[in-house]
Formats: structure tokens, C-alpha cells, sequence
């Protein structure tokens, strides 16, 4: 079988990859909470899960893309994406979901990087950036079509939609071993891979690092805030779904099931972040950086308002609205943030810097997402959701302090 040139098999994998994810996304907390019955708690501890294997699985599995095969750990990582789901879809119990995910994680692992490294090291240098921005672009436009065929199959069938996902990442992963060429992998040399000793070493220079940057300490006491929240006000989370499904009245038009409306929401959000995320590039393209901080700061109090006001929204018009809104304001928000954090970094050291800005992400989403889980189960979910906007309130003084710091 004759091999696809790498940009064609590329953006391929993107396209199917987001139309299978998408359709996953849509679907996956009306059957957690509606067939199996997770209530809030459950759910982010769920998610935390996911987190925490995926940290720890982070290391071994790199070391599949950096000594053996780029294209290998991609296609394993698919194979146990799909395998997960199935997983999960099959056995409607709790404990399905954990293995599921736990599964999902590992194979999202073996992902992480290795499909960038991938494609990089199959075209030429100055073409890297436009392929990646494409593909992106692709795996969003064709994510619509999977939410459309979701809304259609799982109004009569939610774990069918869990059973064709996880049979498309299994499908895809073996069509793409005799079309993926891979021409250019060189194996990295011991000393180079992605091992615990190797983490060790970057994280005690990383460190010290940022011990002694002022600015450095505002940004990851504001990355642990952001983490705490991410679990509930992300749709793999599945805390404002949540809310949506158990706490409004929802309407009885044409008798559309849940997974329909929210089908719809979703269409809406990605469209809407597309006009987003262009109005905010265009009015914060290359605006100094106490600017941009400024902006973030504004949209940061603008989120704070849209959780409270989401969370105890009586009407389902207005509470999707409110959703809608918060979505976009967030979207607006990490736009901005993640190219100022970035150019704030001295280069030498932002690897590093950037590596560990991530894990305490993820440290944040493994304490934050059980801990406001066990407040909603605890008081109300719409209490729990409000909570996410008490982890948030230190971020807009904490981006204050690092003006100063640009400042000097």
C-alpha cells in the first residue's frame, strides 16, 4: 500500500481526530451522569484521574517516541484512546469510567508530543508552523461534522456514539500504520530522552530559577489558580454540563433530547471562539506586555462574574447565555495568555520554565477537581460551580503585582 505524502497524512489524522474527539466531548457527560449516574463529586474526580495517570505516564511513555518511533507511539496512543473509550462505553458503571480514562490517558501520553515531533521532522523547517496551524484549523472545522453526527446517534443511542468513537481511533491508528511514513526519526541519544533523571535535573534547574524571579512566582501562584478551576469549567470535567442537565427546566421544542441542545451549544461556542480569538489577536497584536496583562485582567474579573451568574441562573435561556458568554471570555483570555507568558520568559530557560508551568497546572486540576466536587455534593451544585469563582479571585491581584514587576 502506497504511503500519503506526511503534510496529507497530517492533516488527515487532525480531521478524524476531531471529529471523533468532538463527538466523544458531546456525549460523555449526559452518559456519565444520565446511564451511569455520577453526581459532581464523581465526575471531578474522574477528571482528576485522568490528570494524575497521565502525569505519571508522561515520562515512560515519552521514551517510546524518543528511542523507538515517533509514528509508533502516535499509533499506540490511538489504539488505547479507542480502546478507553470502548471501555468506558460498554460497562455503565463507575469504575469503568476510571479504567476508561485511566486507559485514554496513557494513549493521550503516548500522543503528547510525538505527533508534533512527528511532522516536524518529516517537512522542511519553515513549513512547521503553518502546517500545525492547518491542521489545527482542520481538526476544529471537521470537530463540527463529529458533533452533528453525535447529536443525531446519540439522541437514540449514547454508547453507540462511545463504541464508533473508540472503533474510529482503533480504525485509525491501524489504516495510518501502512499510510504514516516516517523517514526522517533519528533515536535519541541516551542522555537526551525524556526519562525521570532527565525531569529531575530540569526541574531542580527550573527551580532555582524561579526562586529568583519574583515575576516567575506571580505566574505559577496564577497557573495553580487556573488549574484548581479547570476540572469545572471544562467540558472534559463535565461540571457546568452537569449543572446544565440536573438544575434548569430545559425547553420541549420538536422533543430534542439534551444531547441536541447541547450539540447546538457546543456549534455555537466554536464558532463564536473563532471570531474570538481573531477580534482579540487583532486588538492585542504587538501591544506591550502591561497591556495585554491589563486585558487579562479585565477579562479574568468578566470570567469571575460569568461563573456566579451561570451558577445561579434560574431560566435556561439565560443560563446558556451566561454559559456562552463565560466560554468566550475564557477563550479570549488563555488567547492572550499563553504568548505573554512565553515572550516573558528568558529563552535559555523557557523549556524548562514551561514544562514546569504545565505540571503545576496539573497538580492544580488533581487537588482542585475532587475538592470542588466534594463541595457541590456537600451544599448544591450550583454552589460548587460558584466556588470555582473564590480559586479565581486571587488571579486579577496576582496579574496587578506582576505589572509592577514588568514595570521594573
Amino acid at each position: 500500500m502506497k504511503q500519503l505524502k506526511p503534510i496529507t497524512a497530517y492533516f488527515l489524522i487532525q480531521a478524524i481526530y476531531g471529529a471523533l474527539f468532538m463527538a466523544m466531548l458531546l456525549v460523555s457527560t449526559i452518559y456519565r451522569v444520565d446511564v451511569v449516574g455520577m453526581n459532581a463529586f464523581q465526575l471531578l474526580l474522574a477528571a482528576a484521574v485522568f490528570r494524575l495517570v497521565a502525569f505519571l505516564a508522561e515520562i515512560p511513555t515519552g521514551v517510546v517516541a524518543d528511542a523507538y518511533s515517533r509514528k509508533l507511539s502516535t499509533l499506540i496512543g490511538y489504539l488505547l484512546i479507542g480502546c478507553g473509550f470502548i471501555v468506558e462505553g460498554s460497562i455503565p458503571q463507575y469504575w469503568a469510567v476510571l479504567l476508561g480514562l485511566s486507559i485514554a490517558a496513557v494513549g493521550d501520553t503516548f500522543i503528547s508530543g510525538a505527533l508534533w515531533a512527528w511532522i516536524a521532522g518529516e517537512v522542511e523547517d519553515k513549513q512547521v508552523q503553518d502546517v500545525m496551524i492547518r491542521g489545527d484549523q482542520i481538526g476544529r472545522f471537521v470537530g463540527i461534522v463529529g458533533t452533528v453526527a453525535a447529536m443525531i446517534t446519540g439522541s437514540f443511542n449514547l454508547t453507540l456514539v462511545y463504541q464508533v468513537a473508540g472503533g474510529g481511533f482503533m480504525l485509525l491508528a491501524l489504516s495510518m500504520f501502512f499510510l504514516m511514513p516516517e523517514n526522517n526519526f533519528v533515536s535519541a541519544a541516551q542522555d537526551e530522552r525524556n526519562t525521570w533523571g532527565a525531569l529531575k535535573q530540569t526541574l531542580g534547574a527550573g527551580f532555582s530559577y524561579v526562586r529568583a524571579s519574583r515575576f516567575l512566582m506571580l505566574i505559577f501562584a496564577i497557573e495553580l489558580c487556573y488549574g484548581l478551576v479547570d476540572p469545572g469549567v471544562t467540558t472534559s470535567g463535565g461540571l457546568s454540563e452537569a449543572h446544565l442537565l440536573e438544575d434548569f427546566v430545559w425547553p420541549t421544542f420538536n422533543n430534542w433530547e439534551p444531547v441536541v441542545w447541547l450539540g447546538f451549544i457546543s456549534i455555537a461556542n466554536g464558532l463564536l471562539n473563532l471570531g474570538v480569538m481573531e477580534w482579540v489577536k487583532r486588538k492585542y497584536d504587538g501591544a506591550p506586555a502591561d497591556q495585554v496583562a491589563r486585558g487579562m485582567r479585565i477579562f479574568t474579573l468578566g470570567f469571575i462574574v460569568s461563573i456566579v451568574l451561570f451558577a445561579f441562573a434560574r431560566s435556561f435561556e439565560f443560563g446558556v447565555l451566561v454559559f456562552i458568554l463565560s466560554k468566550q471570555i475564557q477563550r479570549a483570555n488563555f488567547t492572550l495568555y499563553d504568548p505573554w507568558l512565553t515572550r516573558q520568559i528568558a529563552p535559555e530557560v523557557r523549556a524548562t520554565v514551561l514544562s514546569m508551568w504545565a505540571q503545576t497546572n496539573a497538580i492544580g486540576q488533581v487537588v482542585g477537581g475532587p475538592l470542588i466536587g466534594a463541595i457541590a455534593v456537600a451544599t448544591t451544585l450550583p454552589i460548587g460551580y460558584a466556588s470555582l469563582a473564590i480559586f479565581l479571585i486571587p488571579v486579577p491581584i496576582l496579574l496587578t503585582m506582576t505589572l509592577r514587576e514588568i514595570a521594573e
